[in-house]
């Protein structure tokens, strides 16, 4: 049970991690927990879960890290996962989305639509489940933020990117929709609690870099950059970060 006292910002913070597994989870676990938070991660694969949790909690000097297999695609798990971080902390006070998925093809005839099918699921659904089930305890913070991570893709489609570009843009919208609903109950005084977009082109880490030494990567994000970005949203009031887009790759 988190008992200290929380008015907001990153320490002592209660944050969700949804697609935790991986690079960019590993990153902004530790990231976060190095700056005071109790850190919940949650992933769909357990292996990869496990070892992204126990490196980021060695990296962070053994910080408050745990994990959890949650189904995102199911609404009821969603509710009890937020439910349960609520009740045993006290509060929720962000929710960090970082679950991905790729799909594309060689041209847009050959497009495969079950492909949407995918991504719909992986990029759609489980921000519909995991905004609608801590929206109201993100309400209740003082500190409350919902965080997706997009791709410039949704702003500069591609012609083999149909389904990808289009499933990154409804979730944009989806999030942008949360952060109207936090303005309109925040009423004359604000909104207490922000959700925000956050668009790369694409990630990059050091295992990428050493498989690929020549590689410029162009335009991407270091996934470090992005656990720093991420963790700036909690810096930056409300009014200042809800409802909008960031931009950590030049706009297209």
């Amino acid at each position: 049970m988190t008992t200290d006292t929380y008015t907001g910002g990153l320490d002592g913070a209660v944050i969700a991690v949804a697609g935790a597994g991986g690079p960019a989870g590993r990153a902004v676990l530790q990231r976060l927990a190095r700056e005071g938070g109790h850190v919940i991660a949650a992933d769909a694969d357990p292996e990869r879960l496990a070892e992204a949790v126990d490196a980021a909690r060695y990296d962070a000097g053994g910080a408050d890290i745990t994990g959890e297999i949650v189904d995102l695609l199911d609404l009821e798990a969603s509710q009890d996962w937020a439910g349960r971080i609520e009740k045993d902390h006290g509060r929720v006070d962000g929710l960090v989305h970082l679950v991905g998925g790729w799909r594309g093809s060689a041209s847009f005839p050959e497009t495969d639509l079950a492909d949407w099918d995918v991504l719909h699921k992986l990029l759609i659904r489980t921000v519909q489940h995991t905004s609608l089930a801590f929206h109201d305890g993100l309400m209740r913070s003082p500190g409350g933020r919902y965080v997706l991570i997009s791709a410039s893709g949704a702003t500069a489609p591609t012609a083999g990117n149909a389904a990808y570009a289009a499933a990154k843009a409804a979730a944009e919208a989806w999030t942008l929709a949360l952060g109207d609903s936090f303005r309109k109950l925040g009423g004359d005084d604000g909104p207490t609690a922000a959700a925000t977009v956050l668009v790369i082109k694409a990630l990059v880490h050091d295992e990428m870099r050493a498989q690929r030494p020549n590689a410029k990567f162009a335009g991407f994000t270091d996934v470090r950059d992005l656990a720093d970005a991420i963790a700036e949203v909690w810096d930056r009031s409300p009014n200042d970060v809800n409802g909008t887009r960031q931009w950590l790759t030049p706009q297209p």
